[in-house]
């Protein structure tokens, strides 16, 4: 069948990577795509706001199935647009998106259904919120409610950098926000964790751990990911158990009693805490870079399995999964996650060699007249897979060296704590 991808990311470059190895797949086609994309599927210029104009193309090449890599479009409610369709698409619907939507919605839910998570409050406008800070205990985290891009987090020492993530959300920098988050700092370990769903069954999905600081020793910005390993150190049975039945299982069931139900990929992240998980964001779709780091490490037909998903057919799947350890490094623009050039020719990507389990996806990149130019913060995402953590990252590293981007910065120490 004919496969439609929404996205232009590192994420959707790999999942169109894996979808090209799927004996179910004829032709894939990417909304808008980018240079990494292209060579192994056919580029569209239609921005994925557009629904009307991708539905139209969609019925013009026959496309079946359409599978939705960022979150804006699935908050924006695409999955609706076309329910009543003969196209498929894999992904939640509106009202189960806002659980990454927005953050007041997620917490609401938490407080109701008892799921384990930070304690928190919720501020409508600036005034208040800079009076509650005065009197409370640091460190704490401050959120902007809706969309972000993975940035709008602040972790904040005392009460003049409180002051200014406040001042920041509510001025914008975030697009419009109507409240704020402010959260207890939770001393722990991140891990993400992920499952699929086909509205009726769910099925693990593998771990991670995503570095988010653009600095060496996770310090300075945060970012929309500067790299990640699979699986995570911290996984084990008796955690799994206490995810699924604490945060996982409620959560769907909340969704039901919303009158609707959870079809897609759905990040759980959380913070660990003496072995107890607490959530702290749910995604309503694939990390970024965490799947660029998974799908190499799968060993079930990508396609097979979405497909199955969006006929209520999962309970009949076995997810299989390679026994080995992915490493995953983003390369970034100068001057990420703040100001930084576009169009900037990557020199030396057509002289890499990739051993076999070796990656490079594209992140923020296009082709023109033949040259590759860096179009985005986050550039390319270099992935290996082997037997340990400590060959996998000196895999990509000797890559990354190799490309010598002088225009570009990456992380040396990702997956530190697990090597």
């Amino acid at each position: 069948m004919n496969i439609g991808i929404i996205g232009s990311g590192g994420r959707e470059h790999s999942i169109c990577y894996k979808l090209k190895e799927s004996l179910l797949v004829d032709k894939i086609f990417c909304f808008p795509g980018n240079a990494g994309t292209e060579l192994i599927a056919e580029n569209i210029n239609i921005e994925s706001s557009n629904f009307k104009k991708i539905h139209k193309f969609c019925e013009e090449e026959k496309i079946e199935l359409i599978i939705v890599g960022p979150e804006k479009p699935l908050v924006d409610g695409i999955v609706d647009y076309f329910k009543n369709t003969n196209i498929k698409i894999f992904g939640p619907d509106k009202l189960c998106s806002q659980l990454e939507g927005s953050k007041t919605f997620t917490k609401k839910l938490c407080e109701k259904y008892k799921i384990p998570t930070a304690d928190f409050k919720i501020f409508n406008e600036e005034k208040s919120a800079l009076n509650y800070l005065q009197s409370v205990d640091y460190p704490l985290v401050i959120k902007a409610d809706g969309l972000a891009a993975g940035k709008g987090v602040y972790i904040c020492k005392d009460f003049y950098e409180a002051k200014i993530a406040i001042k920041e959300i509510f001025e914008g920098r975030f697009g419009s926000a109507d409240c704020v988050l402010i959260e207890k700092f939770l001393i722990g370990e991140e891990m993400s964790y992920f499952i699929i769903s086909d509205g009726s069954t769910y099925k693990f999905f593998q771990t991670a751990q995503d570095h988010k600081r653009v600095g060496e020793n996770d310090t300075g910005k945060n970012t929309g990911g500067m790299g990640a390993y699979s699986p995570s150190r911290l996984y084990s049975k008796i955690l799994d158990t206490k995810i699924n039945e604490k945060i996982i299982k409620p959560t769907l069931n909340a969704i039901k009693d919303l009158g609707t139900s959870y079809c897609g990929f759905l990040y759980i992240g959380l913070m660990i805490v003496n072995n107890e998980p607490y959530l702290i964001e749910f995604n309503v779709r694939m990390g970024d870079p965490e799947c660029q780091t998974i799908l190499p490490i799968l060993e079930t037909d990508l396609g097979e399995l979405i497909y199955a998903c969006c006929q209520q057919k999962l309970s009949k799947f076995q997810i299989k999964w390679k026994e080995t350890k992915s490493v995953c490094i983003v390369l970034c623009s100068k001057g990420y996650p703040d100001d930084f050039k576009k169009n900037v020719k990557i020199n030396q990507i057509k002289n890499i060699k990739l051993d076999e389990n070796e990656y490079i996806f594209h992140a923020g990149t296009k082709i023109k007249d033949e040259e590759y130019l860096a179009t985005g913060g986050r550039v390319l995402n270099v992935v290996a897979i082997s037997e340990n953590f400590k060959k996998s990252k000196e895999q990509t590293v000797k890559i990354l060296n190799n490309l010598d981007w002088r225009e570009g910065f990456f992380r040396r120490d990702i997956a530190y704590k697990v090597i």
